[in-house]
């Protein structure tokens, strides 16, 4: 696998809010090599329809595609995988659980007034910084955020 394979795969239920300002924040300054994608679990038609203009009171532009379904293919070759906060069992699929995973247990903010929505949104943006940081200092083949136990949830 060479640098420019990674990817950073950020998971929530809809695909239409949380997951899609973390690929947004995390492919407007990726770390060498690698490049963000997002899923839903149970994707929304559409997204949210506060994400593009609170993405863009930051100067971040959304993603274009719709919101869309996590595939085994995406799980299966991402190097990173990040959870917002969606890891019950009646919207995680079982093969999430299986293989190294960071979950962020962030509240979906499509349920927030806009000032609880752009503390999510702040709150995504710091944590993404972070990733990149650390992606970007993390050596050998397996980036350091991936090399976490099966399961851990970063309050």
């Amino acid at each position: 696998m060479t640098p420019a394979d990674r990817t950073v795969l950020f998971l929530c239920v809809e695909n239409a809010c949380r997951s899609l300002m973390a690929e947004a924040f995390f492919n407007a300054d990726p770390p060498p090599g690698y490049r963000a994608v997002s899923a839903g679990t149970r994707p929304s038609t559409a997204p949210n329809p506060r994400t593009g203009p609170m993405l863009r009171e930051v100067g971040v532009e959304p993603p274009v595609h719709p919101p869309r379904p996590l595939t085994l293919e995406m799980d299966e070759r991402a190097d990173v995988r990040v959870t917002m906060g969606c890891l019950d069992d009646a919207s995680c699929p079982a093969h999430l659980k299986t293989r190294p995973l960071v979950d962020w247990a962030l509240p979906d903010p499509a349920r927030l007034d806009d000032e609880g929505f752009r503390r999510v949104r702040d709150e995504i943006r710091e944590r993404v910084r972070l990733l990149g940081l650390e992606l970007r200092a993390a050596a050998g083949p397996r980036p350091a955020a991936s090399r976490s136990v099966p399961y851990r949830r970063v309050p």
